[in-house]
């Protein structure tokens, strides 16, 4: 596989970068980490600029190369990144586009990548995380609306959003992966509730929402109903198999960043802590060859992420991991400290074996549908 950049790539490459180093400078101050109406403008704003400079679309259909270059010369200039917007631009958006309908693409899709709405994501439960065809949110339907009542929680951004890609169970008679349907709720339906969550991190981008009787329209169903397990697949292909990939850029960037502390501090000078960071260097290079040939996948079958999203979410997570802990070793006794670099990253670092599907499950989908071993009883 040829991994230069084409002479058009190239050339995008060289206008990208030319536009960022203007553009850039004239962003406003980022807002406080505990202000989410101010962070949410912010983000917001920032894919307005990218939209009107012509990079709007290029989460979605791109080809797998300029989508390649956006990341890594965005992520290089320190560019903001999508931010409270994520689950739109990044499954909730790719999921519309390739499972909704005409109307249904011509509603919501403009809108994200215009950075005009914001979506979250309903799919887990108190009492369904991992096992999330356990959902127990009940939607009936009355006419032309399904009437929801249930609870959600770890809803990203659900405070500021307009939209929440919801999963719900439309026949509690049917086998568990067979009674469920996903829906796009309007976030300001009476008996929406949102209760902001505090993370270890001290942070709130998570939150529970209660639904007491909404009433949703049909016409915000994608796909069949009933047939939410299998549009959930696909929302679950693009969170696990390129939603990631601009992180991958940025955890290669933080490993220069530490190599380089651990120069200044001394602790260079110890040869485990060299390996470890060169054994790191390695990971996220294998990771990101990985991410390439995941997006030039997606691209080759249709645009939606096949299993090898499984792969990188599992081996990513676990790097994620390992790599805030070497940053810990690099910083010593500064590592409790909450205001220096890379010490709340650490934190956050350790829901990512849990979040867009644990390991566990990872790992059961690696043995059973790419290796073929037999499900355990």
């Amino acid at each position: 596989m040829d991994l230069a950049d084409s002479a058009e790539e190239a050339a995008f490459r060289a206008r990208l970068r030319e536009w960022l180093g203007k553009a850039l400078a004239t962003l406003p101050p980022r807002p406080s980490p505990a202000d989410w109406p101010g962070r949410r403008a912010f983000d917001l704003g920032w894919q307005r600029m990218l939209y009107d400079a012509g990079y709007g679309h290029v989460h979605w259909d791109a080809p797998p190369g300029v989508r390649l270059i956006f990341l890594e010369e965005t992520e290089k200039a320190a560019a903001p990144y999508v931010g409270a917007n994520f689950v739109g631009l990044l499954h909730a958006g790719p999921t519309v586009a390739a499972e909704g309908t005409e109307e249904q693409r011509a509603r919501w899709l403009p809108p994200i990548l215009r950075g005009e709405e914001v979506w979250c994501q309903g799919f887990s439960e108190p009492g369904a995380g991992s096992d999330l065809a356990a959902l127990r949110t009940r939607a009936w339907r009355d006419g032309d609306h399904y009437v929801v009542s249930g609870s959600k929680i770890w809803t990203s951004h659900a405070e500021v959003a307009n939209w929440c890609e919801l999963l719900v169970r439309t026949d509690p008679e049917a086998p568990r992966h067979r009674g469920i349907t996903w829906l796009a709720l309007p976030m300001d339906a009476p008996g929406v509730t949102v209760r902001p969550l505090r993370t270890l991190a001290g942070s709130t981008e998570f939150a529970e929402v209660f639904l007491d009787e909404v009433r949703v329209p049909v016409g915000h169903r994608v796909g069949a109903e009933n047939d939410g397990w299998r549009v959930t697949m696909v929302t679950l292909s693009f969170e696990r198999g390129t939603a990631f990939a601009g992180e991958v850029v940025a955890c290669r960037r933080v490993l220069g960043e530490l190599a380089h502390e651990a120069r200044h501090n001394g602790r260079w000078d110890d040869p485990a802590l060299r390996r470890r960071l060169g054994g790191l260097n390695a990971e996220f290079r294998a990771l990101w060859r990985l991410t390439q040939w995941n997006v030039s996948a997606a691209e080759a079958s249709g645009g939606v992420p096949g299993l090898a999203g499984s792969v990188f979410k599992l081996r990513y997570s676990q790097a994620r991991q390992d790599l805030y802990d070497t940053a810990a070793e690099v910083l010593g006794d500064a590592a409790l400290d909450l205001d220096r670099p890379w010490v709340l990253d650490r934190l956050t670092s350790l829901s990512y074996t849990i979040a867009a599907g644990t390991s566990q499950i990872q790992r059961n989908i690696v043995g059973e549908r790419i290796l073929g071993l037999p499900k355990g009883r």
